[in-house]
């Protein structure tokens, strides 16, 4: 679609980093996020029409089965979404060892809820001509579901997985070959001229969420360092620009490359995989000493996940140990198996350094959503740390606490999402204005 001259506009539905990478990359513009656990309903409408305000097409990655979720009652569902949004929904089927079977499978999703337009199916990973005639035969016989297309199964389109899920664009030196790749297969295979013209049929959502304003971003008067490089890319892209919206400057900088931060007043390194770039981070000592150095003066700093990792003592994976930052103390050892993984939930301890309260006692109690995802745990921990967190649900730093305080730094495995009930974004930035050059 990006090749016939649209401009495409990527959502990805549920919490998801790495996807969103890939679509950003394929369609020239960044992909939002679209999540029932973290997000209001006002809100997904409001980011949905938001995005989709400037472009031709938008599309919608699920998560997941299309009526799959944490509610039984599916309210959670890319279905309950694609009801919300009021989209036509597009079946990928993955049709390896499948023939005639496939037309019960898709009868079951058409019947199940009559209220969701299935417009059309994709076959993906089909075994040959014969194959793709079997399939087709089946489903016309017994359904009335459009076949889109066809693609075949094919090694050369498999991005590479590892221990958490695809490569990331940002890592991967060949994205663009990939994509090129994945492009002519669809255009190929797929009737795309088809799936526009469905596309074009989609209603519009009943109602304009309020909460669309065109307010033009304040003149920044913090600046703020955030780490973007091979190894830390996960970031929500309407938490960086609320960043704007609350009057601080993103500086970026590379932890691979770079000797020293920049001149900023406060420090954000979100989510990635440190453990992959285990050596260039090490070896990069003098920024590991400018860091160290700048957050025990005082620095406002917030790191998430890969964050929290990389300014740990030390990071262990496989058969490597490596010192990293240190102002955390204690080191982290990556698993083979997941040690968090999926939806949070958090409550206050009301010790947050960047407390929404005048007091911080006040913000005790608070439930705040978010979600996890990674193989890494802390050891060697003391035991008379100060946590913003209580968990109630998830795994987190150590099944009881996350948001572990250390001066002026906050730390966790949680991702959190920049939320009317989570404002994470407009509260760190107030705090780094109140300690600006760290007072």
């Amino acid at each position: 679609m990006a090749k016939q001259g649209l401009a495409v506009q990527p959502f990805k539905k549920g919490p998801d980093y790495i996807d969103p990478l890939w679509l950003t990359r394929a369609a020239g513009h960044v992909c939002y996020n679209l999540d029932f656990f973290t997000m209001s309903h006002a809100e997904i409408l409001s980011t949905f029409m938001s995005g989709d305000v400037d472009a031709d097409i938008s599309l919608i990655e699920g998560n997941k089965g299309l009526y799959d979720g944490l509610a039984v009652d599916g309210s959670d569902s890319n279905a309950a979404l694609a009801k919300m949004l009021a989209t036509p929904v597009v079946l990928v089927i993955d049709t390896v060892g499948m023939t005639r079977g496939i037309a019960p499978l898709i009868k079951g999703y058409l019947d199940f809820d009559p209220e969701i337009n299935i417009c059309g199916v994709i076959l993906n990973k089909v075994g040959g001509a014969r194959h793709e005639g079997k399939l087709r035969a089946a489903l016309e016989r017994y359904t009335d579901v459009e076949v889109l297309g066809a693609i075949g199964r094919d090694r050369a389109l498999e991005i590479p997985e590892r221990h958490l899920g695809l490569i990331p664009a940002n890592e991967d030196s060949s994205a663009d070959a990939m994509i090129t790749r994945l492009s002519d297969a669809v255009s190929n295979g797929i009737d795309i001229n088809r799936l526009i013209e469905l596309a074009g049929a989609a209603k519009v959502p009943a109602a304009k969420p309020a909460t669309i304003t065109n307010v033009d971003n304040p003149i920044p008067d913090v600046r703020i360092a955030i780490a973007r490089d091979a190894a830390f890319g996960f970031y929500y892209h309407d938490d960086l620009a609320a960043f704007a919206k609350a009057g601080a400057e993103l500086v970026p900088f590379d932890t691979l490359k770079d000797p020293h931060l920049p001149d900023v007043d406060g420090l954000f390194i979100g989510g990635g995989f440190p453990e992959t770039h285990l050596s260039a981070l090490a070896a990069n000592e003098e920024l590991l000493t400018n860091i160290r150095g700048a957050l025990a003066s005082g620095m406002p700093a917030y790191a998430e996940c890969g964050g929290l990792m990389y300014l740990a003592q030390s990071i262990r994976w496989n058969d490597e140990k490596l010192d990293m930052v240190g102002a955390i103390p204690g080191d982290v050892v990556v698993e083979d198996r997941p040690q968090g993984r999926g939806y949070v939930i958090l409550e206050e301890t009301g010790k947050r350094p960047w407390s929404p309260a005048a007091n911080a006692q006040n913000d005790s109690g608070n439930i705040i959503s978010a979600h996890e995802f990674h193989h890494a745990r802390l050891e060697n921990l003391p035991d008379n740390l100060d946590y913003a967190f209580r968990v109630k649900r998830g795994s987190c730093i150590d099944g009881q606490h996350d948001g572990l305080i250390t001066g002026n730094l906050l730390a966790g495995f949680a991702h959190h999402r920049n939320t009317a009930g989570n404002p994470w974004v407009d509260q760190f930035v107030a705090f780094v204005r109140e300690k600006s050059r760290y007072n």
